[in-house]
């Protein structure tokens, strides 16, 4: 039966994410907003779901290994793992003035997951400061993108000209998007929870568990949806996704679940493995910035050194 849970999770994922991007795709177009800003936005924070409900719940149950370690997990991973494995499929072009607004976000936001780690306790006041901060970057994105918009427009005299959104057609595209959500977070529980009764049968650390395989599981719907993008030639949304996804992780998962429940940080992720995440997300910027594209070897790279990451974790744990 776990196995079957195992196969059933992946169909659902694979058809939530193909119904994610289309519903993504269309929304982006008749709104006028990038691509990259809805993937940023609609796309980054609803995949991202998956991590809120896992965080949450163990923290309640008394495990800040998994509540932690998620999410810490969930951004290495969604680096080295997804962007790779998509840089691989199809190489990823950065633009240049999003990603100097969005990237500076992302290094803030990892920066001040850095400090709480390091701080050793989660509490309610950094969860209220995460929050706070992410409520002022979309609200920011947002407003900054239709602005930009707005003048092309008028310098181009198209504005009046331009057609008005069909209340039916994105009620459509509303539902694709929801509908491919419910799916990616439906298939993501199932993979989650048989993998971890899978690991506990053999005597896998708590920690360990968080992050790698609940780490993984709860990046699935990301990694579905990002090579879904990849394979369909939409990499603004497959980078958005994965930037949004990161940023939304550190400052609306991590900063609700600790306004929540305050958590304490296990010291293995202070002392390794909130170093890893920081060199991912560095790895991130000098990929991207460097010829603002994102190829197959640089891929390739990625995903070697989470391979190389996680047997480093799987000997360690056997020892």
């Amino acid at each position: 039966m776990t196995i079957l849970f195992l196969l059933l999770g992946l169909v659902l994922l694979v058809a939530g994410g193909e119904l994610l991007v289309r519903g993504a795709v269309q929304i982006a177009q008749k709104f006028r907003v990038s691509p990259l800003l809805i993937g940023l936005t609609l796309v980054g924070f609803g995949t991202s779901t998956p991590e809120l409900v896992t965080s949450l719940q163990a923290a309640f149950a008394g495990s800040p290994g998994i509540a932690v370690g998620n999410i810490v997990g969930s951004n290495t991973a969604n680096i080295l793992l997804i962007l790779g494995i998509s840089a691989i499929i199809f190489p990823i072009a950065v633009a240049r003035g999003t990603f100097k607004r969005d990237g500076i976000v992302l290094a803030l936001s990892t920066l001040m997951c850095l400090g709480a780690v390091l701080y050793g306790q989660l509490t309610p006041v950094l969860g209220a400061v995460f929050v706070a901060a992410l409520g002022g970057y979309v609200y920011f994105a947002f407003r900054q993108e239709r602005q930009s918009n707005a003048a092309a427009d008028a310098a181009a005299g198209t504005m009046a000209d331009a057609p008005k959104p069909s209340p039916a057609g994105i009620a459509l595209d509303l539902v694709f998007v929801i509908g491919g959500l419910a799916l990616t977070i439906l298939g993501a529980r199932f993979l989650v929870t048989s993998a971890i009764d899978i690991a506990r049968d053999f005597n896998v650390s708590e920690t360990i568990i968080g992050l790698t395989i609940v780490a993984v599981g709860t990046s699935l719907p990301e990694f579905v949806t990002s090579v879904m993008a990849a394979l369909r030639k939409h990499s603004d949304i497959a980078f958005g996704n994965i930037v949004g996804s990161n940023i939304y992780n550190v400052l609306g998962i991590l900063g609700v679940t600790a306004m929540v429940k305050p958590i304490p940080v296990p010291p293995q992720i202070a002392s390794l493995d909130i170093w890893v995440m920081i060199a991912a997300t560095v790895l991130l910027f000098m990929t991207a910035m460097s010829r603002w594209r994102i190829g197959r070897v640089e891929g390739g790279l990625m995903l070697a050194a989470y391979v190389g990451y996680c047997v480093w974790l799987g000997m360690n744990s056997a020892a």
